[in-house]
């Protein structure tokens, strides 16, 4: 039977919503165990809600002022260590597990499984390649462990509801002097956060400008959506680079995608493909993005954006 080892994330004390998404692929592993572990300077917070995702066994707690600040290098070894009796270790496939996740593999000498998106049996998964146009089949041998990352737009989150032991648990790593934390850079918002919002509202080159952005975030907050953008807009320096979806940007699935001035190349188009209803404002009509989009509107977003944020 598989004992599955899930590595919480987590950021000023709350669990991000990835970690539930992640119980819900091991579960589909039918698995015998599931534990979560969480990496932190004081993990009780963190550790309290994780242990009220259903289908949880237990969440062991890695308590050490090293891991104050989520570093791969210094994380790594303490999972490796902690991963001896599991048969599959995951992490989420967000930039948190992308970094992580490999060096744990590279530690563990097996090959990572990247963005797992179904679970046949215990050693066969499901991802995709080419930016998201075919589905590949893995099979990892089975006297390996594994280490996977699991694409979060194609899991749900698992609800909460359950009661799991919270246990502490130590590990005897050498912990790598050669990297350490010097500062975090991050924007500030009130808007929901990208990769876990129910809404988003995107916009492209058609924007001309950052200044022509605020009415994409009038409309955003109006929605009460989180904000993302194309890479287009993103090299045009309209926006950060933290809010670019698309294969080279954030792959996300909310309830709502409006997409706007965005022609949806197809990098573009593999971040959204999980998305529920898209929402295309283009005054291009022959746009690729009208392809996917279950609802089309062709004309000028400078007219449309405040007519319909106005009717809002």
């Amino acid at each position: 039977m598989s004992k599955v080892l899930i590595v919480a994330e987590h950021l000023d004390g709350k669990l991000n919503n990835a970690t539930a998404k992640c119980v819900s692929a091991a579960k589909a592993l039918q698995a015998e165990a599931i534990d979560i572990v969480v990496l932190a300077a004081d993990p009780a917070s963190v550790a309290a809600q994780a242990a009220k995702i259903d289908g949880v066994s237990r969440v062991r707690t890695l308590a050490n002022g090293a891991n104050a600040h989520a570093l791969a290098q210094v994380l790594a070894p303490q999972i490796a260590k902690l991963a001896a009796g599991y048969t599959h270790v995951f992490g989420p496939s967000t930039t948190f597990g992308k970094d992580l996740m490999p060096c744990v593999a590279a530690l563990l000498g097996v090959s990572q499984v990247s963005d797992v998106m179904k679970v046949e049996d215990a050693h066969t998964f499901q991802r995709p390649i080419y930016a998201g146009n075919a589905i590949v089949t893995v099979q990892v041998p089975s006297a390996d462990p594994v280490v996977a990352t699991i694409r979060t737009a194609s899991w749900p989150a698992a609800n909460d509801g359950g009661n799991a032991s919270i246990e502490t648990a130590s590990v005897d790593a050498s912990l790598p002097t050669h990297t350490r934390f010097v500062t975090l850079q991050a924007g500030k918002s009130d808007r929901p956060d990208l990769q876990s919002a129910t809404r988003v509202v995107s916009g492209g080159r058609a924007f001309g400008s950052a200044e022509n952005f605020k009415i994409l975030y009038s409309l955003a907050d109006k929605l009460g959506a989180g904000v993302g953008a194309s890479r287009a807009a993103v090299d045009a320096g309209y926006v950060p680079n933290d809010m670019q979806v698309g294969q080279t940007g954030k792959i996300i699935s909310p309830e709502l995608y409006i997409a706007i001035g965005i022609s949806g190349a197809i990098q573009h188009l593999t971040g959204i493909k999980d998305a529920g209803t898209i929402v295309a404002i283009n005054k291009d009509g022959d746009a690729p993005i009208f392809e996917v989009a279950d609802i089309g509107l062709v004309g000028d977003l400078f007219k449309l954006v405040p007519e319909f944020e106005a009717a809002l």
